[in-house]
Formats: C-alpha cells, structure tokens, sequence
C-alpha cells in the first residue's frame, strides 16, 4: 500500500583495523538473523501470492481478473497515498526520542486513523469518476470496500513500530497474514463454485481485519498509556512532511500505473496487465527484504557507515533480482502458459519490459535509504518526483496508443529516470563519492556464507 539489516551487509574495514567492536557484531549477528527471517516470509508471501494470483486469474478469466483488480485498487492506494509520512516518521522518532516514545505512538496511530477516514471519504467521491468504464455495480462495490482504508491506515503505521522496536519476527507474520487470510476464503469460493470477481473481491479487502486484529495484540506493551499531543503530532509531521513526498512517490510508482489501465483501458486489458505485474514484481522479493530493515537499522549510525552499508546491500540485492530477472525473462512464455493461461500469452512483451523496470526499480529504492536514515528524506522527495514526472505524461500518451506495453515502456522510463537522480544524489548532496555498484567477489562470497541450506548442513 513499502529489507536487510544494515549490520547484514558488512563492508571491509579501514586500513589498520582488523576488529570490530563487540557492539557491532552483536548488532550485525541481529541483523543477519533479521533479513534471514524476514527472506523466509517474503518467500511465503510470493507463494501465497502467486497461488491467489493464479486462482484468480484462470476462474475469472482477463476480464474478470480485471474487473476484481479495479474494485480492490483503492483502499490499499489511498491509505498509503495519505498517509503524511507517518509510518517513516515513526521509525525514525522511536529510535531518536525514547523519553517520548508512549506519545510518540499514540499520536502516530491517531493520525492515522484521521488520514484513513479522510481517505475513505475522498475515495467514495472519487471512484465513479474513475471507474466510469465499469458497470454501477462493480462501482458500487468499490465505494463499500472503502470501508477498511482507515484499518489500512492504521495497519501502516503500527507495522513501522514493530519494525523501529526490533520486532521484525512479528513484522514478518503480520505481513504474511493477510495474504493467508485471503487464499483460504478463495480456495472455499472455488470448492463450492462461488468465486466471482465481487466474493473475490471481499476475500482481498476484508483480509485485512486478521491482520489488523494481529497487529494491536502485539502492541499492546507500546498503547498500554497512550498520550497523544500536539507536540508529538508536530515532531511526527515534521520529519512526515518532508518523508511524505517518498511515501507519496513510491506509492505512485508502484500503482499510478494500474489507476490508469483502470481509467483508460477496458477489464480484459486491465486483467492481462495485472497479472504480468504480479508476475514481475515477485522480483521485488529480496529488494523488500533489504528496505524493510535497512532504514530502522541504520538510523542512528555514522554517515560513513550508512553509505557504506546501503552500497554493499544495493549490490547484493541487485545482484539477485537480476540474476531471477533474467531467468523469468527466458522462461516467460512458459510460465505464463503454465500458471495463467493461454489467455494471457499476448502480455508477454510487457512482461519482459517490467521485468527490467524492476530490477531497476528495487536498486533506486535500496540507494535511497542511505538519504532516509542520514535524516534527508526531503532530498529522495525531490529526485523521485523528478523520475516520477516522467511516468504519468508518459502513461497518458502511450497507454491509449500501445494498450499495457504503454504503460510497461513509461514505467521502465520514469524508473531510468529516478535511478539516475538518487544515484547522483550521492555527489551531489550527499558530498561524497557515488556508490560502486558493480559486484564484487566478497558480493558473492557473503550470499553463498548466507545460504540457509549451508547452516543446515553445518548443524547437521
């Protein structure tokens, strides 16, 4: 609706250093069993994913695929899209002013909640405009769906105080809670013939509630005293407005292109493009794990040692999505035969595209946690909207000429785009040299000692 521990991607030591301090290799052992844990359920959720994915797609077919992708669009969107950069906020102010911390959360989650209902309410206005080449009933049950924005809000912001608390374990299970609680009420529909794209579409939206239900058990240390102020409130937007615009942009990047099939393109044009994004973005698997641990582990550490970190963990997650991009890129036509249907054999073109956008894509975001955790995030704000302004005039001139390979081609060009201008960022900014992100042979050596099947072998 948005990761390695910085201590998991250690980098050489200076010159006439042979030791770490104890301190950071107890640090760098947390982390390496936090990205080791986190791998593992993002490796759940792509499975999961893909087998919702695959149900979906081959019983409902593109046009129903379609149509179940423009009613669930919105409310994951839209809180994300008004979130204020509360969830980075959080993150950042938990670890930096722990004598606030039971204010500092109460009002996070306070302001969450108000943006989540501002949300639902800009949503149920907004939608019959949008989705004005889709049957009333089909709009009608898009507006109801709104109704879980603000536990989606809510949801953002509480999984960023597991994350800045260290508890990347329960991160980790709320995550792959929701796509659990969504299979199973699929699987149900399909054994008794009622899967239609609208008790889908319930199946999505309201496999929301376990996860939500999940998420205030496990905070119930953190809201046992809540006191929201004005003076949280005005620290959180502080740092919130100016990371709001990285929010905003990544959310963006990641769906302006699916609210623009929605408005421009018929079902069966919107089915065949969603399923080939779900079928690339599984890439993002490694990229996810990094950032989602990168930023909470390396704020508060020296500047040397956060470029260093995010440029060792930029090529190593590289490295691995290009290594699977590649792999997809050839076997395309197989898998989408395979695992979809025939009926989507025509998407494969855009399916090559985005498969280049987001190995592109996952480097861009990994490079910008070094401006997040050094307390620049006005900076990243900056250079994404540049990249981004690329994609949305882009979209509305190809889309309508190119059909989904229009709006793969504009992805991959506003990607190239924001890569550049963070990767620049680092001289420009930053005041210091860009990072190397050609892989090294320790690159590869530090992957194969991370291998889960090794450690196995050895306790065995």
């Amino acid at each position: 609706m948005s990761s390695i521990a910085a201590e998991s991607c250690p980098v050489a030591e200076p010159p006439g250093k042979t030791e770490a301090a104890p301190a950071t290799k107890q640090a760098g052992q947390r982390g390496i069993r936090a990205i080791s844990e986190t791998l593992l359920s993002k490796v759940g959720i792509q499975a999961i994913n893909a087998c919702t994915g695959i149900i979906t797609a081959r019983a409902l077919l593109p046009s129903g695929r379609g149509q179940l992708a423009a009613m669930i669009l919105w409310s994951g969107f839209l809180a994300s899209l008004t979130s204020l950069g509360v969830p980075s906020s959080l993150i950042y102010f938990f670890r930096h002013r722990e004598a606030m911390r039971d204010r500092i959360v109460a009002t996070g989650l306070t302001m969450s909640l108000f943006s989540g209902l501002v949300a639902t309410a800009v949503g149920v206005l907004f939608i019959p405009r949008w989705m004005h080449q889709y049957s009333a009933q089909s709009i009608l049950a898009a507006q109801w769906f709104m109704i879980v924005t603000p536990i989606c809000s809510v949801t953002l912001a509480g999984k960023s105080l597991l994350e800045a608390a260290g508890k990347f374990k329960s991160s980790n299970l709320l995550q792959i809670s929701t796509p659990l609680a969504t299979a199973i009420p699929l699987v149900i529909l399909l054994v008794f013939h009622a899967l239609n794209p609208f008790t889908a579409a319930a199946a999505y939206i309201f496999a929301a509630l376990p996860s939500f239900f999940y998420l205030m058990y496990r905070l119930r240390p953190m809201v046992a005293h809540l006191r929201a102020d004005f003076e949280a409130a005005r620290l959180l937007l502080s740092f919130g407005i100016r990371s709001y615009g990285i929010d905003l942009l990544g959310t963006l990047a990641v769906q302006v292109d699916q609210v623009l099939v929605v408005s421009l393109l018929n079902a069966k044009e919107m089915g065949s493009y969603v399923v080939v994004l779900s079928l690339s973005r599984m890439l993002n698997l490694f990229y996810n794990s990094v950032t989602m641990i990168l930023f909470p582990k390396a704020a508060g550490l020296s500047a040397e040692t956060v470029l260093a970190l995010t440029e060792r963990c930029a090529r190593v997650a590289t490295l691995v999505s290009a290594a699977a991009a590649v792999f997809v890129y050839v076997f395309g036509p197989f898998f989408l035969n395979l695992l979809y249907g025939r009926e989507y054999g025509s998407a494969l073109s855009s399916l090559r595209i985005l498969l280049i956008e987001v190995t592109l894509a996952g480097t861009a975001s990994v490079l910008a946690q070094a401006f997040m955790a050094m307390g620049r995030p006005g900076i990243v704000t900056i250079l994404q909207a540049v990249g981004l302004s690329f994609s949305i005039p882009l979209m509305i001139a190809l889309i309508p000429r190119w059909g989904i390979n229009g709006a793969a081609t504009a992805l991959l060009v506003s990607t190239c785009a924001r890569l550049l201008f963070v990767f620049f960022g680092f001289r420009v900014f930053l005041k210091t040299r860009l990072p190397n992100l050609v892989p090294q042979p320790t690159d590869i050596a530090l992957l194969w000692q991370r291998m889960p099947f090794r450690r196995k072998l050895r306790a065995a």
